[in-house]
C-alpha cells in the first residue's frame, strides 16, 4: 500500500489547476474553501461543490488545509464560543462528505513567517528564508514594537541596526511587506498601525494561557471529530520560537506530547512538518517522527538549512538538516503497524511542501513557497524514496 500523495491546491483561483496537478502523479488534493470567512460553518453545500469540483478532475479531496481556528478562539473574547460552535458544526459537515482529515494551526496572529520570499539560490532558483536580525530589524525599527529589545541578544541587536541602517525606503516597504504576508488575509492589506492593534490584542496571553485555551478547544472539538469520522491534525508553529511577543505552543516534541495527551483520541493528532518543526536546532526530526508516529494524521515534507542563531533557509528535500529518509521510514512503518493493527486511521496522506521556484515558475505568481516544478521535483523525489524504503524493507 503506498503513501497517498497529495497536493496543496489554493481553489479556483490559484494558477496552478487540478488538470496540472493530475500530471505531476498526485491523487489527493489538501485545499480549503478560502472564501468563507474565519468563524463561519461550512456548509454540506459548500462543501459539495468543491468535493465535485476536484472529483470531476480524477482526483480527491484528501485533505482540509485548513478550517481556520478564529482569533477569538485563541483569545477567549468576543463570539469565541459562538465560533467554537460553528467549529464543531464544520467537522461534522466534512465528516458528512466523506472528508477525513483536518489541518490546522493556533498560531496568533501570523500563520508563518519569513524575512525573504525570493532569495536567490545556489543553482538560480528561488527559495523562502528566515534571518533573525531582518527580523528584528523589522520589529525594532519599522514596527517599533514597545519592548522588543528584551527579545533579542545583544548580538543580534547589533547586526539588526546595522541592516536597517543600510535599508532605504523601498527596502523597509519590502521588508514590511514580507512580514506581512504571514497574515490570513494579508492580501487585504494592512498598515503598521493596525498590525500592532492585532499584536495588542494578545497582551496578558503567555504560553501558559494560550495552551490552557488551546486545551479547552480541544476538548470541545475532538469528540465532534470522533463521532464524525474526522481525524485533526494541529500545525506546528512556522518557526517553532515565540515572536513579535507573541505566544507559541506548538513548537517542541513536549508541546506535541501534551497537544495529543489532552483528548486521547485517534481524531487528535498532528501534522507532521517537517520544515516548520526543522527549523529549530532544538527540534529532532527523526526522534519526533517516532515518538508521535502513533498520532501522525499528515505529513508535509520539506527540508531547511539553520544555525543555532534561529536563522533557516529552505531547502531541496535531501539537502538540508531534517533526516528525510528516516522521517519517511517512519511513516511507512506506522501505515503498515496500522494495517496489521486493524485500525481505521491507516493513511497518512503526504505532501511536498514549499518547493524553490525554478524554471518557469520564475516570476509567475506564486504564493509564497507554492510554485509547481519545484514541489513536484519534490513529490517526484518522495515518491522515489518511498519505493526505495519500501523495496529494503520488503513490504
Amino acid at each position: 500500500m503506498a503513501i497517498e500523495q497529495t497536493w496543496r491546491w489554493y481553489g479556483p483561483n490559484d494558477r496552478i489547476s487540478l488538470a496540472d496537478i493530475k500530471q505531476t502523479g498526485a491523487t489527493g488534493i489538501v485545499t480549503a474553501l478560502h472564501h468563507i470567512p474565519n468563524g463561519e460553518v461550512w456548509t454540506v453545500e459548500e462543501i459539495i461543490a468543491r468535493k465535485n469540483m476536484i472529483e470531476n478532475a480524477g482526483l480527491s479531496w484528501s485533505v482540509v488545509e485548513s478550517v481556520p481556528v478564529h482569533e477569538d478562539i485563541k483569545k477567549q473574547t468576543g463570539n469565541w464560543e459562538l465560533y467554537t460552535k460553528n467549529y464543531q458544526e464544520s467537522i461534522k459537515n466534512l465528516g458528512k462528505c466523506g472528508i477525513e482529515t483536518i489541518c490546522y494551526n493556533f498560531m496568533p496572529v501570523l500563520d508563518w513567517s519569513r524575512t525573504e520570499l525570493n532569495s536567490s539560490f545556489e543553482d538560480g532558483s528561488l527559495a523562502l528564508i528566515y534571518e533573525q536580525k531582518v527580523f528584528a530589524a523589522f520589529d525594532l525599527f519599522i514596527l517599533k514594537r514597545k519592548g522588543a529589545e528584551n527579545d533579542y541578544s545583544e548580538k543580534i541587536l547589533g547586526q539588526a541596526k546595522e541592516y536597517f541602517d543600510g535599508l532605504d525606503d523601498a527596502g523597509k516597504e519590502a521588508l514590511t511587506n514580507t512580514v506581512i504576508k504571514g497574515l490570513p488575509g494579508a492580501e487585504e492589506s494592512y498598515t503598521l498601525e493596525q498590525f500592532q492593534a492585532v499584536l495588542n490584542e494578545y497582551a496578558g496571553i503567555d504560553n501558559a494561557k494560550l495552551k490552557k485555551h488551546l486545551e479547552e478547544f480541544l476538548r470541545a472539538i475532538v469528540p465532534v471529530a470522533e463521532d464524525s469520522g474526522v481525524r485533526m491534525a494541529i500545525h506546528p508553529d512556522d518557526p517553532p520560537w515565540g515572536l513579535l511577543g507573541l505566544p507559541r505552543v506548538v513548537s517542541t516534541l513536549e508541546d506535541a506530547k501534551s497537544i495529543i495527551s489532552t483528548v486521547d483520541s485517534i481524531s487528535n493528532g498532528v501534522t507532521l512538518c517537517t520544515g516548520s518543526w526543522g527549523a529549530g536546532h532544538f527540534n529532532d526530526l527523526s526522534i519526533m517522527a517516532e515518538e508521535l508516529s502513533h498520532r501522525i494524521n499528515f505529513a508535509h515534507l520539506r527540508n531547511v538549512k539553520r544555525d543555532t542563531d534561529y536563522n533557516f533557509n529552505e531547502d531541496y528535500l535531501f539537502e538540508g538538516d531534517v533526516d528525510i529518509y528516516s522521517v519517511l521510514k517512519t511513516i511507512v512503518q506506522e501505515e503498515e503497524s496500522r494495517k496489521e493493527d486493524g485500525r481505521k486511521d491507516i493513511s497518512i496522506p503526504v505532501r511536498p511542501d514549499h518547493g524553490n521556484q525554478m524554471l518557469g515558475d520564475i516570476g509567475q505568481d506564486n504564493n509564497p513557497g507554492y510554485s509547481l516544478y519545484g514541489r513536484m521535483k519534490g513529490l517526484a523525489e518522495i515518491r522515489g524514496l518511498e519505493l526505495g524504503i519500501r523495496r529494503s524493507l520488503k513490504i
